[in-house]
């Protein structure tokens, strides 16, 4: 609980700099131009850096992760994407991975109940986690894509195309009860503060998940959380101009920001948020998107028993066989009474 508590004060105040700092006109250009442009620098160097580190770390031998029969004698059927043997098999492996995160769906909880017969052992599969991470992420890259019409002109259709069937599901009861034009609602926004919310409460109501929980754990969620809540706020609740917003978007793509000056502070509180979110990504567990495709426990084939696995980080060692080693020790061998196959 405690590392839930100061994560919640960070995120708090992280909240409550750009609502006080909207107000004063040098600190917009800070909040609104020159911190995103930082994000993006810190975002891609630490990136880039971590990549490159990863990808000196030194494979010795061939450790993917295995949940099938490998390949061995004919007459055996191997599983080649459980357990790969060929390029095929990993990419098809890492789609599955990537894109549905199938270990995940595979995975499992263990638990003591007390039936008639005393204490038994019990597994049940996390169906719910995975929905939950599912929802999450998927929501996660539509709102970015959606995102994506602030920063060109003109709009591609895809993103038309995914704001579109995002937006299927508008609610226009209260417009006609209230009489009042409400944007339609996006599902995306609303099933991903409801997926973060919920990996965060099973974080703290899980005791053996809060048990292993850090801060680094509890912060990324809450930041999500906040920035969803602002961008709800900012569509629903408090007005903000569009058009303004489009004009510094674009700005920041074209390397010529203006400043808006009637978009109100829940729009820099917004932008805040996203910002800080992108500077932490490189030092974060958020960096899994990158690491997944560089783990030996996926992107290796399980090939031990056809092929030899030469660790390339190797050093050259100089051997020397049975006849070099009785001609460099003979005497030594021949004092201590060890036979010696030449005299």
């Amino acid at each position: 609980m405690k590392n839930f508590l100061i994560s919640l004060v960070a995120i708090a105040a992280l909240w409550l700099i750009p609502y006080f700092a909207a107000n004063v006109a040098v600190l917009k250009l800070l909040i609104a131009v020159i911190i995103p442009y930082a994000a993006v620098v810190i975002f891609l160097v630490g990136f880039i850096y971590k990549v490159i580190d990863w990808s000196k770390s030194a494979v010795p031998f061939r450790i993917p992760t295995t949940a099938g029969q490998q390949k061995s004698l004919p007459w055996i059927k191997a599983n080649n994407i459980d357990n790969p043997f060929t390029k095929m098999g990993v990419i098809i492996r890492m789609l599955l991975e990537v894109l549905a995160f199938r270990s995940l769906f595979r995975n499992t909880t263990m638990s003591v109940s007390e039936t008639e017969h005393g204490k038994r052992l019990a597994y049940k599969t996390e169906i719910f986690l995975w929905i939950g991470a599912m929802a999450f992420h998927y929501c996660f890259l539509v709102v970015v894509l959606r995102h994506l019409r602030f920063f060109l002109d003109p709009v591609p259709a895809c993103v038309q195309l995914v704001e579109f069937f995002d937006g299927l599901m508008r609610v226009e009861f209260f417009s006609s009860v209230f009489s009042i034009g409400l944007p339609g609602i996006m599902m995306s926004g609303l099933i991903l503060l409801a997926a973060a919310i919920f990996l965060l409460g099973r974080r703290l109501f899980n005791a053996k998940v809060k048990y292993i929980s850090l801060m680094a754990d509890y912060f990324p969620l809450q930041l999500i959380i906040a920035i969803a809540i602002s961008g709800i706020f900012m569509r629903h609740f408090f007005k903000v101009d569009l058009t303004a917003v489009k004009q510094l978007s674009m700005g920041l793509a074209t390397f010529s920001p203006v400043i808006p000056t009637n978009v109100g502070s829940i729009f820099y509180i917004h932008i805040f948020l996203v910002s800080m979110l992108v500077m932490y990504i490189p030092f974060s567990k958020l960096m899994h998107m990158a690491g997944v495709f560089l783990s030996p426990t996926r992107n290796l084939t399980a090939d031990t028993r056809m092929n030899r696995h030469i660790n390339p980080w190797n050093h050259d060692v100089k051997t020397h066989n049975y006849d070099e080693y009785e001609d460099e020790f003979r005497e030594v061998m021949k004092n201590a009474g060890l036979r010696v196959e030449k005299e």
